[in-house]
């Protein structure tokens, strides 16, 4: 199964796509989609949205991990994270992907194990699981990269409890 972990922002849209082979996780392509400051919303959206079905199209993934929103205390940032989260969502629902949302504790929780984890000890332990050489930068990408282990993990433990519902 191919996963793409979305942490979705404005100026930046960190992605990650990850295959589970078994109990396997490994690395397939990772990056971020990137607008500029000045660049009017509605055409950062617009690059949001094509930029997402393009690698989408190309990398084909089975299912989309993305994160919920978050309380913000600045009202300004949490809506324009919003609006992008947004259009990544409708680009996958548009290609057929099943979609799992996770809170940033629910991430944590499975990547550390533990809710309250720092994000450094969050992108120490994608490094070890995915076996890279370093650290994936910006941040939003290694956060992408969590997300999608996250719903490697959660779907594996989904397809579990489905089977022994049915059995």
């Amino acid at each position: 199964m191919r996963i793409l972990g979305i942490d979705p922002g404005l100026a930046i849209v960190g992605f990650g796509f990850v295959d589970k082979l078994g109990s396997r996780i490994v690395p397939v392509q990772y990056g971020a989609i990137q607008t500029e400051a000045h660049t009017p919303t509605v055409d950062r959206l617009e690059i949001i949205y094509e930029s997402t079905l393009q690698l989408i199209d190309k990398y084909k993934p089975d299912a989309m991990g993305i994160e919920k929103l978050f309380f913000n205390r600045n009202v300004t940032t949490a809506l324009t994270v919003g609006e992008a989260r947004g259009v990544v969502m409708l680009a996958a629902k548009q290609r057929g992907l099943q979609i799992g949302e996770y809170t940033p504790l629910q991430v944590k929780q499975a990547i550390v194990g533990y809710g309250k984890a720092e994000k450094k000890q969050v992108q120490e332990m994608v490094k070890l699981f995915l076996k890279l050489s370093a650290v994936p930068k910006p941040d939003d990408v290694a956060d992408a990269l969590a997300i999608a282990i996250c719903h490697a993990h959660s779907s594996s433990l989904q397809n579990k409890l489905n089977g022994s519902v049915r059995g």
